[in-house]
């Protein structure tokens, strides 16, 4: 038998998790290993043979059940995010596999309201055109446009869409919000409009998506409300790819009934190579990047660190996972969950 667990990092393409030093402060606890590229099922039920926790980077592997089934002595998924939308719960509780969420994270707010905010200004300024001319020799003539004195709605003022309208503010724009929660006082304390939804739309320049997916926010944005948003406006998606009606925003975008779009995420990622996203001229596409930046990944290993000795320690807290019980139906050989028995 061995004398310390493996632990298996998957998807950490940078090495920005398994080459951080909060990790490596673990090291005469548990051995340690890494995938630095996709795999595939297959490869994927190999690689875990043996290891009874995986460090999952976001939602970069998906886990249904068929993928699940294939995980056999895992006993522990510590996800690197506050959510297990691409975790199949029911299916991980069945195959005795506990699912802990990062909710410990600390990640500045600022990750995702800086690609905004340079997602615009590459728009407006035509960066990615201009760009590409100039390394073909050329010297364009190109007319920008201010971000200065224009309208940004905002679908979703929490912890990204706050620093997002606070940037959008310290830079002139004038910042409609709208979520479900959304309060005048909240509002005010913001110093942003509150807003209806279509009134939203209807009103900015650019719409920015900060919403948690839902069954409620899912298609959210369909072709209704690409018609309300108008011919002169922008879409800016760092969210969540189901968000949004990608069929309904190809169309839009082909038909001109909105000017363009700007998107990190996608329904399906990575983007398929021949999805028309790819191909359209008034579309910026970035592949999930949004939180791919070095604060990030420090944080996820410093949350995937402080997590992997609670539960080595038997202290795990049950309010980070998502189904404790399988603690206490089938306990762990490595650890287990604060006050289990």
């Amino acid at each position: 038998m061995p004398t310390r667990p493996q632990v298996l990092v998957l998807d950490d393409y940078e090495g920005g998790v398994s080459g951080s030093p909060h990790l490596a402060e673990l090291a005469d606890r548990v051995e340690l290993t890494a995938l630095r590229e996709p795999v595939s099922q297959r490869q994927l039920a190999r690689a875990v043979e043996g290891v009874p926790v995986v460090i999952a980077i976001r939602e970069r592997t998906g886990f249904s059940a068929e993928t699940l089934a294939h995980l056999r002595g895992v006993e522990l998924l510590l996800q690197t995010g506050g959510h297990a939308y691409h975790v199949d719960v029911p299916a991980a509780t069945r195959e005795g596999i506990m699912v802990a969420l990062g909710r410990g994270s600390t990640t500045p707010a600022p990750v995702i309201a800086e690609l905004v905010i340079g997602l615009m200004i590459a728009w407006y300024r035509r960066l990615v055109p201009t760009g590409q001319a100039m390394r073909a020799g050329a010297w364009p003539a190109t007319l920008g446009r201010l971000l200065h004195g224009r309208t940004l709605g905002v679908l979703g003022l929490g912890r990204h869409g706050v620093m997002v309208a606070r940037l959008a503010r310290a830079m002139g724009m004038r910042v409609l919000a709208w979520s479900t929660s959304m309060t005048p006082e909240r509002a005010a304390a913001e110093q942003v409009e509150a807003a209806g939804f279509d009134d939203l739309l209807v009103r900015s320049d650019v719409v920015s998506i900060h919403l948690r997916l839902a069954p409620e926010t899912t298609g959210l944005v369909g072709a209704r409300e690409l018609a309300l948003m108008g011919p002169h406006s922008v879409l800016v998606n760092t969210s969540r790819g189901a968000i949004v009606d990608e069929a309904a925003l190809v169309d839009a975008l082909r038909s001109g009934t909105i000017e363009g779009a700007a998107l990190d995420v996608f329904t399906q990622e990575p983007l398929p190579p021949d999805h028309p996203l790819r191909r359209l001229d008034n579309v910026l596409c970035t592949p999930h990047i949004g939180y791919t930046v070095d604060a990030a990944f420090d944080d996820f290993a410093l949350t995937s660190a402080a997590q992997l000795r609670a539960y080595l320690d038997h202290r795990l807290d049950p309010a980070l996972v998502l189904n404790p019980a399988v603690a206490w139906e089938r306990p762990g050989q490595w650890g287990g969950l604060l006050a289990d028995c």
